[in-house]
């Protein structure tokens, strides 16, 4: 196992400190090898904050219960804040890699906040990055030398972290928002132009490659409807055009829209707009 570790003023005991906005309290690196394990139990949790930074691996934490595991994988940060449990074990199995620190200060919850960290999230998808070790390494350091002005060092390098690791939560935000945005507009334009085909829902999401629940929620998300509902609007929407502008019969109507049954399209028709396909014609035509 390889360890790195730094200290303010060399103490090892967590302490709050509110004199300053914001204080580095300590910082180090974990590395495990294949037989080693390392376990953390701090029931009252401690009272400053700290991010721990999985580099490689994994570590399994357990969030508010001790029984809950939640198994967190490379490119992940976690956030404790304090008199938050603490329990958490590394795996040397697992080529686990760990990056952390702790910090106090009068106005880290709204600097935590500015770069976009929420009071109620604990795990944040940053990616890995050896820009993220490089800074992690440098606080280490002063920690260790205790340079002219390095309190004010330390403070500045975690807030330079904590900006990377906001700069790569946006990115990530806007790569999955044009993600969707793509998919949801694919599937928006295939509806569009297959409506009145039988559309199985399960078998386009599978095409995609996204799941069945994640297809239909996040089409949910993004128009409002599910999509079985946007296909059924757009078949009605189409069927009140056509009864408003032709002649055809209310049966060849309903199989234009993709209805075989007649009955079926008028008691949906119905429930849709209040009035059955026949009802709909006649006062269209009585208002001309």
């Amino acid at each position: 196992m390889y360890m790195n570790t730094g200290y303010l003023n060399h103490s090892h005991m967590d302490f709050k400190d509110k004199s300053r906005p914001l204080i580095v309290g300590s910082c180090g690196i974990y590395r495990l090898s294949e037989h080693t394990k390392m376990p953390t139990y701090r029931p009252r949790g401690r009272v400053d904050f700290q991010i721990i930074y999985i580099a490689a691996g994994c570590g399994h934490f357990h969030f508010d219960t001790v029984d809950n595991e939640t198994i967190v994988p490379a490119g992940n940060i976690v956030i404790f804040r304090p008199k938050e449990l603490q329990k958490y074990e590394y795996y040397g199995e697992d080529k686990t890699e760990v990056y952390w620190i702790h910090f106090t200060g009068s106005d880290v919850k709204n600097i935590l906040r500015k770069y976009g960290f929420p009071d109620n999230e604990r795990i944040f998808p940053v990616g890995t990055s050896i820009e993220y070790e490089r800074v992690f390494k440098r606080i280490i350091i002063e920690l260790q030398r205790c340079q002219d002005n390095y309190e004010e060092m330390l403070t500045l390098l975690l807030r330079h972290l904590l900006i990377i690791f906001q700069r790569e939560l946006t990115r990530e935000q806007v790569l999955k928002n044009e993600y969707l945005d793509h998919e949801m507009d694919t599937a928006m334009t295939y509806f569009n132009e297959n409506y009145n085909r039988d559309i199985n829902i399960e078998e386009y999401a599978t095409s995609k490659g996204m799941s069945v629940s994640w297809f239909i929620r996040s089409f949910k998300k993004f128009t409002g409807s599910t999509p079985m509902q946007f296909i059924v609007a757009l078949r009605v929407n189409n069927a009140q055009v056509l009864l408003e502008t032709t002649n055809y019969s209310i049966n060849e109507i309903s199989k234009i829209v993709g209805y075989d049954n007649q009955l079926y399209f008028s008691r949906l028709f119905h429930k849709l707009k209040g009035f059955s396909p026949r009802e709909y014609r006649k006062t269209r035509k009585s208002e001309i």
